[in-house]
């Protein structure tokens, strides 16, 4: 059975159980509702979580873990020339999962039956063409020992579903036939329904911070093993990224200086462009803007944000770096000479820079609008004008909240990457000409991960390591600023 089908199978026992509930609870009150301790509606309440509740996390602690299970299963019967003819257990696995999942498919859309499936022993060229005709591609490697271990994966997976479904529908059944047998005038439904929201909020909040844990975790294990089989001292302070994959030739020049200067350079010149112009259309709309038009303005400032960063890229490519080609290349407008190409630091800080403008300016103008207006009757009332009274007294009140602005808007730059692949180029380089092409760390951790990657060799596990650095060096950004608000936010309370 589905997932799809298991959850509304679940979510209709417990519509059933409320209503089921509450009319117990009534009809044991012999009608009165005074008579129960709590509103009829917590006793429907209570039966229907109690029945739903264990049941989906079970549902979902066990959707999560059994892949890993199976997938254990059949790692540990992967014979050792499949694993070297697909060069390491994790690409051979890769392999198994595909297969089984192709066979799933072909099952789903009738081309073969679950027992064809199962006892499917043809070479794998036939194969390869049976679920290619149901669009399913397979790598050549497929051989008789990965289809075995493939119906093997798709048997295991079976099981567990099926233990699944009874384990999930029974724990579902019992728990509504124990808190409809527990209903009684005297139960404390509402107590109970109330610790059991109050649970699952705790839960929502701990599912937050474990996320971020594991996450950084992740980050961490993965930057330790990829330390271990490349120097560190050469990754932190290598002035030249080079990867070369295992089959490509050559050594691999991982350091990270161009990457980050890459990305610093990038988000400085976005953030030169957004903070200001933001900045300046925020005061406008909070202080200046008639109402009339600030309805009209804000909303289409806000435009920008919505727009889909691929088309930012797009933008850079097409448009703007031909124009500034047109202004400072070779026989342009200018005649310097100083760009050669479209992609460059310039092209891909400008177009991030306007896709940057919504967020200071929306997030400054709730701040500088949140400033008591006491404040600014004060100034006025002691003779001040209104340029002095925005300039002296409403900005440092506002400062705090538009550094975190700023704040966001460069953590957000700094993440980006479509616009830099395709504004900026994919050159690793260390230069201060803002006309040169240039990557970042994120453009470079997506170019590593691409593909079937070997997660045992350097030049696989790096991303990781600039995922870490990354992190780090947002953290320390984010201290800064926190320390830069205290330091005004005491100045001016």
């Amino acid at each position: 059975m589905s997932l799809l089908w298991i959850v509304s199978i679940v979510l209709a026992l417990a519509v059933v159980g409320y209503f089921v509930g509450r009319q117990r609870a009534l009809s044991t009150a012999g009608g009165d509702h005074r008579k129960l301790h709590s509103l009829p509606s917590y006793y429907g309440f209570n039966v229907a979580l109690t029945g739903a509740v264990p049941a989906l996390l079970l549902l979902v602690a066990w959707t999560l873990l059994q892949p890993l299970y199976v997938e254990s299963r059949v790692a540990a019967n992967i014979p050792a020339e499949t694993i070297e003819a697909a060069g390491s257990q994790g690409l051979a696995l890769t392999e198994v999962r595909r297969l089984a999942n192709g066979l799933d498919l072909a099952v789903e859309r009738g081309a073969m039956t679950a027992e064809e499936a199962r006892s499917l022993s043809t070479d794998a060229t036939d194969v390869r063409e049976q679920l290619g005709e149901v669009g399913v591609a397979l790598g050549s490697n497929v051989s008789s020992e990965t289809l075995s271990l493939a119906q093997r994966y798709r048997s295991i997976s079976a099981i567990g579903t099926t233990v699944m479904t009874v384990l999930v529908l029974g724990i579902a059944l019992a728990g509504t036939a124990y808190a409809f047998m527990k209903t009684s005038p005297t139960f404390r439904a509402r107590n109970t329904v109330e610790r059991g929201v109050l649970m699952l909020l705790l839960g929502a909040a701990c599912i937050a911070i474990l996320t971020t844990l594991g996450i950084v975790l992740s980050l961490i294990f993965n930057t330790i093993e990829f330390l271990r089989l490349y120097p560190a001292a050469e990754f932190f302070f290598g002035t030249t990224w080079s990867p070369s994959f295992t089959g490509r030739g050559g050594g691999s020049e991982l350091g990270i200086l161009p990457l980050l200067w890459g990305t610093l350079y990038i988000s400085i010149v976005a953030l030169i462009v957004a903070v200001p112009i933001g900045l300046f259309a925020a005061i406008y709309l909070s202080e200046y803007a008639s109402p009339t038009v600030r309805s009209i303005a804000k909303p289409l400032l806000e435009v920008l944000a919505g727009i889909p960063t691929i088309v930012y890229g797009l933008f850079a490519l097409l448009t703007v770096g031909p124009l500034l080609v047109d202004v400072f290349g070779d026989g342009g407008l200018l005649g310097v000479g100083w760009m050669d190409g479209g992609t460059a630091v310039m092209t891909a800080g400008l177009v991030m820079g306007i896709m940057l403008i919504p967020f200071v300016s929306s997030l400054s103008d709730d701040i500088i609008n949140s400033v008591p207006q006491s404040m600014r009757d004060g100034s006025l009332g002691l003779g001040a004008t209104h340029s002095e009274t925005v300039r002296q007294v409403i900005l440092p009140a506002a400062l705090p909240g538009i550094v975190g602005a700023i704040l966001l808007a460069a953590s957000r730059a700094i993440g980006e990457t479509m616009i830099v692949v395709l504004g900026a180029g994919a050159a690793a380089r260390l230069s201060l000409n803002p006309f040169d092409a240039m990557t970042t760390v994120t453009a470079k951790i997506v170019s590593q991960l691409t593909g079937d990657a070997d997660f045992t060799s350097p030049e696989a596990l790096v991303a990781f390591a600039l995922g870490m650095t990354l992190f780090v060096f947002t953290l320390g950004l984010n201290v800064f600023a926190l320390w830069i608000v205290r330091r005004y936010r005491e100045q001016y309370e």
